[in-house]
């Protein structure tokens, strides 16, 4: 079992500069646009400045005609892209009043911190990982089935699953993915389920027992004492009508 990676974000420094405060630990639960860090870098004040500057000289641009307005409204569009390139929201753009090296980071999904590299007073460079954030109301689990029931399962077949933790919860999901590989050694292929997990029971690297339901069809059901084994082939004695019995033979399935 294992977080879908689709809902794990990683949140990095765009800057270099020096961790102010963290404002979460590992495993606690966040949600969208919570701050989470406190950075400082000069980068931040030099970008807020030039995006202050430009807002200023606008005005002043845009009364020499149609030329000078545009170049001041590129001025100031470049300088906001600047920003959002260094993370920084439209909201907290909208709210610069004035230049300041510090820079509050906000999380950028709900989740729960499952990585925490963030320590209070440490050196950061552009690139850096700070936190990852992982959401478990959908979970993976990866499930082995042999290669003879391959053909009766497909991607978005309904499914269930059941865990050691809970014996008694049934958690529901849909197959997802199938892997292109056979092991060689087992004969198994992997499957990828996506399981729904509401109440956030499910834990990565937990263990689970999964039931896929295969829709079986109309088969023909009869007692095995009514078989015949003869040669390599099993036949039937068929009631033809009219006092008649023909041997016909069958083939069973599993």
């Amino acid at each position: 079992m294992a977080f879908d990676d689709r809902r794990v974000a990683s949140i990095i420094s765009r800057v270099t500069g020096r961790i102010e405060e963290g404002r979460v630990s590992q495993w606690d639960y966040v949600r969208r646009g919570q701050p989470i860090l406190t950075i400082y870098s000069p980068d931040f004040m030099t970008a807020e400045a030039e995006y202050l500057q430009a807002q200023a000289a606008g005005p002043a641009l845009a009364n020499g005609g149609t030329d000078s307005a545009q170049f001041a409204h590129a001025m100031v569009e470049a300088a906001r892209r600047k920003l959002e390139l260094l993370g920084i929201t439209p909201d907290q753009i909208a709210a610069i009043k004035t230049a300041a090296p510090s820079f509050v980071m906000r999380a950028p999904i709900s989740g729960n911190i499952v990585q925490n590299q963030a320590l209070r007073g440490a050196a950061v460079n552009a690139g850096d990982v700070l936190y990852a954030v992982g959401t478990l109301d959908q979970v993976w689990i990866t499930a082995d089935i042999y290669e003879d029931d391959l053909a009766r399962v497909r991607v978005g077949q309904r499914l269930e699953a059941v865990t050691t933790a809970y014996p008694d919860a049934v958690f529901h999901g849909l197959v997802d993915r199938i892997s292109p590989n056979v092991d060689s050694n087992t004969h198994t292929v992997q499957l990828r389920c996506a399981v729904q997990n509401p109440d956030f029971k499910l834990k990565p690297q937990m263990l689970a027992r999964v039931r896929i339901v295969v829709p079986t069809g109309q088969v023909l059901i009869v007692p095995r004492e009514a078989l015949v084994f003869a040669g390599d082939d099993y036949f039937a004695y068929i009631d033809a009508g009219d006092d008649r019995v023909e041997r016909r033979k069958v083939v069973i399935g599993s």
